[in-house]
């Protein structure tokens, strides 16, 4: 199946029609949005045959790969919406002061309008779908962007998305950089980006002309740090499943390890073993093992292989026809070397060995935040000192990508790795506008007068006590009501305050308290009923890392 591009000239009609649609409120029925995640569960469930072998035409991935991190995981996210919408979508009651006591306070959850989601290639399913769950479930009509690097997919979802899902508020278009070019030329209300940081900043800075928000799922290196302590035959085969899963392009498999010196050996024959136990005596010939997207990102690996300064120790083998590159371990890599550069994204796992772990975390911080950090280690304070000490999109400790699929886990980067995050109801969320809503009564009008000018030191006063909760802590300033008016005997004044300490609100002190009250208050706080924070100790714990 052969992937025709958007003719140029179509692409403002789609985002206008989108626009209507949205405008008319057609996707504004939670009925309706429940009605269109069902027909997409149906859509993958229903093709799930077609979907093999679109996927496995783009990457060679194994049905097993396909349905634990694309099919399944999206069909689970449109069971979860379409479970729990009535309460992600419900207003949600705040709590008010004694001023607005009566009054109907709630935050609404309204769609955001229409948004542009552009998938990636390497999950092509997933990271175009999953996102356009949160999105349709919060009521917004969606423009999807399939990545042209998985040609097969794109054409796939092109053909059946018309069959399944409402064309008035959902479509697909297709192409290449010109085509998102001038996507992005047009004003939306959200863009969820999936892919390479070098894109995100394009991504960012042309919906920065139109002040529009984003998401950027991005990338990075994710280390990982394995301590001398692990077991090292479970540590192997949990690590060459997150790294060689997708034939290693994945944005959160491990991107090299950061390896205690003296188990470096053992770790390295029981990856072998691992491999062999996974893939059998021939890589290539497994069904459990995938390939290189196309010959571009073939020969980028190659050159990183071809430059690098440590030594393959396992795998090495390549095919360039088959686009095959066979599970690698690359030993006695430094921080300079080739393969430390940038993201690896493919099956080729270098080896860093330090004296102590706390090194490679002083290595970590020196370059951009990870999507992903994973910790091997049976020790506590080892564990907890990488996770204070260093910052990541996501953390797992003795495991890796299994976070991933955990769909009530926040899955997003920080800084250059990404902005924002989804999954579950994080997704709805994502695509959501949390407004503001107060609904007061034209009654009880008398009770605003305060508000109203012309404004005294009184009224003042009586607005402070009212509006403003008083500090329970700190010194005399903090408990102190606000001190009477000592200036005026007016007996105007002495009605006024009279009358409105008479409201039934039930508060107890007020403007009007005595003076010798106050000195009793501010006592009372001296004498240790009003709780402190413990003081801080100035003591260190310190743990060798």
């Amino acid at each position: 199946m052969s992937l025709t591009y958007t003719p140029v000239s179509e692409i403002p009609k789609i985002v206008q029609g989108l626009r209507s649609a949205f405008n008319a409120g057609v996707t504004r029925s939670l009925d309706y949005r429940k009605q269109q995640l069902r027909a997409m569960y149906n859509m993958i469930s229903e093709n799930d045959t077609a979907i093999r072998e679109a996927v496995f035409q783009d990457l060679h991935k194994p049905p097993a790969e396909l349905m634990i991190g694309e099919s399944g995981m999206v069909k689970q996210e449109c069971i979860d919406a379409i479970k729990n919408l009535d309460k992600w979508a419900a207003n949600r009651s705040v709590k008010t002061g004694i001023v607005n006591k009566f009054d109907n306070v709630h935050i609404r959850k309204d769609p955001l309008g229409m948004v542009l989601i552009i998938g990636a290639w390497n999950y092509p399913l997933n990271l175009l779908l999953a996102p356009a769950v949160g999105a349709i479930a919060a009521g917004n009509t969606v423009l999807l962007k399939p990545s042209e690097v998985a040609p097969h997919t794109a054409a796939l979802l092109t053909k059946l998305l018309p069959a399944y899902l409402d064309q008035r508020a959902y479509r697909i278009v297709n192409g290449a950089a010109a085509e998102t070019t001038l996507l992005l030329e047009h004003k939306f209300d959200h863009i969820f980006y999936t892919g390479s940081g070098q894109v995100g900043r394009i991504i960012m800075g042309a919906a920065a002309k139109q002040l529009t928000p984003v998401t950027l799922e991005l990338g990075g290196k994710s280390p990982a740090f394995i301590s001398r302590d692990v077991d090292i035959a479970i540590t192997a085969r949990r690590l060459a499943f997150g790294k060689f899963f997708n034939c290693g392009q994945t944005c959160i498999a491990p991107d090299y390890l950061i390896v205690e010196r003296g188990i470096e050996d053992k770790l390295i024959e029981a990856f072998k073993a691992s491999i062999l136990e996974f893939y059998g005596t021939s890589v290539q010939s497994s069904n459990s093992y995938g390939r290189i997207v196309n010959k571009s990102h073939f020969l980028r690996l190659k050159g990183l292989l071809d430059e690098t300064k440590g030594k393959i120790v396992a795998g090495g083998e390549m095919d360039e026809d088959n686009l095959f590159i066979s599970p690698t371990l690359v030993l006695g890599v430094d921080k300079d070397d080739k393969l430390m550069e940038g993201e690896i994204f493919g099956p080729i796992l270098p080896l860093m060995v330090v004296d102590r772990l706390v090194e490679g975390v002083k290595h970590v911080n020196q370059g951009d935040q990870p999507l992903a950090l994973y910790v091997f280690s049976k020790n506590k304070k080892a564990i907890d000192y990488i996770l204070d000490h260093t910052r990541s999109g996501g953390v797992v400790v003795n495991d890796a990508l299994v976070h991933f699929i955990v769909s009530n886990l926040p899955f997003g980067g920080t800084g250059p790795s990404g902005i924002g995050n989804y999954h579950g109801k994080r997704s709805f969320d994502v695509f959501s506008h949390e407004r503001s809503a107060l609904i007061k009564s034209m009654g009880m009008e008398k009770l605003n007068d305060l508000r109203y000018p012309p404004y005294s030191e009184k009224k003042t006063r009586w607005l402070d006590w009212f509006l403003f909760d008083k500090a329970s802590f700190g010194g005399k300033a903090a408990v102190d009501a606000p001190p009477s008016n000592t200036h005026s005997s007016n007996s105007s004044t002495v009605n006024e305050a009279s009358s409105i300490s008479s409201n039934p609100n039930g508060r107890t002190s007020s403007p009007s308290l005595p003076e010798n009250q106050h000195r009793k208050a501010a006592a009372k706080s001296e004498n240790g009923n009003i709780s402190h924070a413990p003081e801080a100790s100035t003591a260190t714990a310190t743990t060798t890392v």
